[in-house]
């Protein structure tokens, strides 16, 4: 009799010590998720698809466009006065290639990259237009069509560019005035392999910085 009661005692010791080491450890404490974090995959939460490296989109929109100026449009490629005419039409590339608009464009025979004689009245009159504006500064770009490799058309049309300013510093106008660049064949205006697209192709355009 006394052995069973010896053990109930033991046992109920033992119970009580097991409730009171329980009682006394400390609870894990659970934060949950920041619901507001990007990309969480949680139900209910929000996905978010960032563009992979290699997409299309830059921080300023689409790779390749122009940045919006100041109030919102988009650049016109420094086609420097706006006059009020569509920039972009067919016929204004057609008169102006990407010249602005108070300039004309100088035109090349093929494979030749000095100004012909039914072109120096263009340049002088682009010349005038320096005389009588003396804070203008001018970049005279040089084009090509798309016959011959790209380094022989990037010389070509560095040649052309150069001759253009050269002929308007003998006009009177001061060499730091204009800057010179060539795109080549890079930058076509005119996209169909014929004479006339050509033709057009074949330019020194003068823009307004």
């Amino acid at each position: 009799m006394k052995t069973m009661i010896r053990s109930a005692l033991v046992a109920t010791a033992l119970l009580t010590s097991l409730t009171l080491l329980g009682t006394g450890c400390s609870k894990k404490t659970l934060i949950p998720p920041d619901s507001s974090a990007t990309g969480s995959d949680m139900s209910g939460g929000t996905n978010i698809d960032y563009p992979a490296a290699d997409s299309p989109y830059s921080e300023s929109g689409l790779a390749g466009e122009e940045p919006m100026d100041s109030s919102g449009q988009q650049g016109m490629g420094n086609l420097s006065i706006n006059s009020g005419e569509n920039e972009q039409s067919e016929e204004y590339r057609r008169t102006h290639g990407r010249s602005s608009v108070i300039f004309s464009p100088v035109y090349f025979a093929f494979d030749q990259a000095g100004v012909s004689v039914d072109m120096q009245s263009v340049v002088s009159s682009n010349a005038n237009y320096m005389k009588e504006n003396p804070g203008a500064v001018v970049v005279i770009e040089g084009n090509c069509d798309e016959r011959g490799t790209n380094e022989y058309n990037l010389a070509l049309g560095e040649r052309r560019a150069i001759n253009v300013k050269e002929y308007m510093v003998n006009l009177g106008i001061a060499s730091q005035r204009i800057r010179t660049v060539s795109y080549g064949e890079e930058r076509p205006l005119f996209t169909d392999s014929n004479e006339l697209d050509w033709a057009q192709n074949r330019r020194a355009d003068s823009i307004l910085e």
